[in-house]
């Protein structure tokens, strides 16, 4: 019996060139000698030229010899690896400035020519996330004198009834007593640190096993807000530890799990868990020629409903919120510990699938791994 042949493999394959001009992505290729090999339509409105002027021209006329992006043309050549630098500022008199993610990697058939994609943010949004950190750490300030009042007695009182049923407590319920003493002394800790937030003070750090933060996360979510969800992990066990505050990172994770958790229906509710080594990301610090390292991810998905189209520009603005009942300062507080940790957070959002990839600094004994 003869089926009938697909639709599909009666269309021609796609041009290549006619698909990467359509990207709104700046793509160039950069041959061995330093010159453009390959020009895409967002390129040439980038650099201000047409792509038959471009071909064949050293990249160094286009850009200042000290623009961030040759040492990372350098870095994937000598590494033969891709390289990602977020928050990167390319200017020069031609182009005038630009700020984004550039993403350079070699091409496989021809290991000295790069593959350079810029993904450009407007300087007005670059400026919105700080002033977005600094509302944020507004809103921890303000939150932190209302917690200190209201909170701190209450938990005293919650703490100290733990204990009592801890000494009656069969074996397997002295680990949720347990729970309920270590997680009232670390939020009381918490308020205690919050006014600080604000004040520029460095954050305390040292070596934290990110898999013990997030173990820590599951078994308060299971024992809460989550009891109705399916937890998926995916840890890469080799990771080295995160140069971070262990609380704060508790907190930070422990915030977008109670979110994930809301989202999902109370059937069928999924959030994965997941860790990774990513080689070659890197973070331009604002004000500094400095380039900090994030190579360790953390992923936090659920297969909820999504994240409204019209609150994704401004998600991470304090009082910001699709609860009826919540305040909107969950995603404000995460914005700020990842800042205080010098991280990266994005995310993307789509009905069943929402992503939120947290990028940290290891610690710095652990640099040297390949």
């Amino acid at each position: 019996m003869t089926h009938p042949r697909p639709r599909y493999q009666s269309i021609a394959p796609a041009d290549a060139n006619a698909v990467v001009n359509a990207l709104p992505h700046v793509v160039l290729v950069i041959g061995a000698a330093g010159d453009v090999r390959f020009a895409n339509m967002a390129a040439e409105q980038f650099l201000g030229a047409s792509a038959a002027w471009l071909l064949g021209r050293p990249l160094a006329d286009l850009l200042p010899a000290d623009s961030p992006l040759f040492a990372l043309i350098a870095q994937a050549r000598s590494d033969r690896a891709s390289v990602s630098e977020y928050g990167v500022t390319l200017q020069s008199p031609r182009i005038g400035e630009h700020f984004g993610t550039v993403q350079v990697a070699p091409l496989a058939e021809q290991p000295e020519s790069v593959v350079v994609t810029i993904h450009e943010q407007s300087i007005a949004r670059k400026i919105d996330h700080q002033l977005t950190h600094r509302h944020a750490a507004r809103s921890v300030t303000a939150m932190a004198a209302l917690l200190a009042h209201e909170v701190k007695n209450p938990l005293s009182g919650i703490r100290g009834a733990a204990q009592l049923l801890e000494q009656n407590a069969a074996p397997e319920d002295r680990e949720l007593t347990r729970l309920i003493c270590d997680e009232t002394d670390r939020i009381c800790a918490l308020v205690d640190r919050m006014e600080v937030f604000s004040d520029g003070q460095p954050i305390e750090r040292a070596p934290v096993n990110i898999h013990a933060v997030l173990e820590h996360v599951r078994k308060l979510a299971e024992a809460g807000f989550a009891r109705h969800v399916r937890f998926i992990e995916n840890y890469d066990p080799s990771l080295p530890p995160v140069q971070g505050n262990r609380d704060l990172l508790v907190q930070l994770f422990l915030n977008l799990v109670k979110n994930a958790a809301e989202a999902v229906s109370l059937t069928g509710g999924e959030i994965a868990l997941s860790t990774a080594y990513q080689h070659g990301v890197r973070l331009a610090v604002p004000g500094s020629e400095r380039r900090m390292q994030l190579p360790l991810v953390v992923t936090v998905q659920d297969n909820g409903g999504g994240i409204p189209e019209d609150l994704r520009p401004h998600l991470f603005d304090p009082f910001v919120t699709t609860k009826s009942s919540g305040n909107g300062l969950g995603l404000a507080l995460v914005a700020k510990i990842v800042g205080d940790h010098g991280g990266v957070i994005e995310f993307d959002s789509e009905p069943r699938r929402t992503v939120f990839r947290v990028m940290l600094p290891i610690h710095r004994a652990e640099v040297t791994r390949t």
